[in-house]
């Protein structure tokens, strides 16, 4: 075997073993050996030099025998950061992110909905350096940004196709990011990464097939099977906010007639509330339903009832065992909780499918976007073998 045939086994094992720790630690080296069929011998020189660069710890645990204790190994978190970012239409929030899934640094960036692409992009790059700087952070563990924000995104290329929430189309985001800050970047809808955060540290933990919806600027939803983010052909899978309910309905800001998102989405409901009296947030419209007025209790109740007609369609669509449910509209609202909770699986879920899922809401709530930004690029972009070197 030529010597690159053995540099190459040598990375890749190591790689191996420290994604196996990373992902399911606690764990002896005894049980690595045994995952990954390598020696003990194997095992212990790679633990080794991952011990010695501090990428990992050990912590000793009692076990069934009497007075023994079991060395088990775990990730130093912060050995490798990431940074996430989200996009929204009126504001950034930008985190620093380590490998237990903790926004450790962070800080928030407000958006002129009227400023170009290039001019939010440049916001941001300036903001992460000023809070690496703030927080005397080592660049070279930062393995990259991620970046999540609403709309058709193409994953691979890191650009946005369109978001209509934005008003951005074409736009190169990896690309002129890489060139401010140097990292690299990786791009995605914010609800795939939402739902990835979701899965890994959130309320999706365990389960097999998970659906996060999310009730905000926008409706859509992200559908994670056995850890992997499902995308379809050109990654729009989920984008359930276009689905046409009512032919005959709302215009929708993407030019149809009747999306689903017209009856749901933040924007909407508060458009239609101004027909008929001036309102400025959901939170107004709640409290005229509150206040016993009939034209706010009818915006309000027809939008709930949307939001559990989604939950049953994604239900027969996805058969999912996990149904997440995030965004204003469901977390800022105990009454949308409660319409849910009454009524949704008993009146609106088809009934072979009553039982077989848990409608649960999100653990991670506002950090979930960086959370999940942040994994996404550490799952792209850590390359273990360049951080041991960079450590030296």
């Amino acid at each position: 075997m030529q010597k690159h045939d053995q540099d190459y086994i040598r990375r890749k094992n190591r790689s191996t073993v420290f994604e196996l720790i990373r992902k399911h630690s606690p764990l002896s080296r005894a049980e690595i050996a045994r995952l990954t069929g390598m020696s003990p011998t194997t095992v212990s020189r790679i633990v080794s030099e991952l011990y010695q660069q501090d990428f990992m710890h050990e912590i000793e645990q009692t076990t069934t025998g009497v007075g023994r204790k079991a060395v088990m190994l775990h990730v130093n978190p912060g050995s490798v950061l990431s940074v996430g970012v989200e996009i929204d239409r009126s504001g950034i929030r930008i985190g620093i992110v380590d490998l237990d899934g903790k926004v450790v640094h962070s800080t928030q960036v407000t958006r002129d909905s009227r400023e170009t692409p290039e001019a939010t992009l440049e916001r941001i790059a300036s903001a992460i350096e000023e809070l690496i700087q703030a927080e005397d952070i080592d660049r070279r563990k930062v393995v990259g940004i991620g970046v999540g924000l609403p709309g058709i995104v193409d994953y691979a290329g890191g650009s946005v196709v369109l978001s209509a929430q934005l008003g951005w189309k074409q736009t190169d985001i990896a690309g002129e990011l890489r060139r401010l800050t140097g990292f690299e970047v990786a791009v995605d809808n914010e609800l795939k990464v939402r739902a990835l955060a979701e899965h890994q540290y959130g309320s999706a933990r365990g389960s097999s097939r998970s659906v996060l919806i999310g009730f905000g600027s926008g409706v859509g939803s992200s559908l994670i099977i056995d850890g992997e983010i499902y995308r379809g052909e050109t990654n729009s899978a989920g984008e359930i906010g276009h689905t046409v309910v009512d032919p005959g309905g709302l215009l929708c800001e993407c030019g149809k007639v009747g999306c689903l998102q017209t009856y749901i989405a933040e924007a909407s409901l508060v458009e239609q509330a101004n027909k008929i009296k001036p309102i400025g947030s959901l939170e107004e419209l709640f409290q005229a339903r509150k206040d016993g007025e009939y034209w706010a209790a009818s915006i309000v109740d027809r939008a709930m009832t949307f939001v559990a007609v989604t939950v049953s369609n994604i239900a027969c669509v996805y058969n999912p065992d996990t149904v997440i449910l995030t965004g204003k509209l469901v977390e800022s609202f105990p009454e949308v909780r409660d319409f849910i909770s009454d009524k949704c699986m008993d009146q609106f879920v088809w009934e072979p499918l009553r039982g077989t899922f848990q409608i649960v809401y999100s653990a991670l709530e506002s950090d979930g976007v960086v959370i999940g930004s942040g994994i996404l690029a550490q799952n792209l972009f850590l390359d273990i073998d360049r951080q041991m070197e960079q450590a030296d």
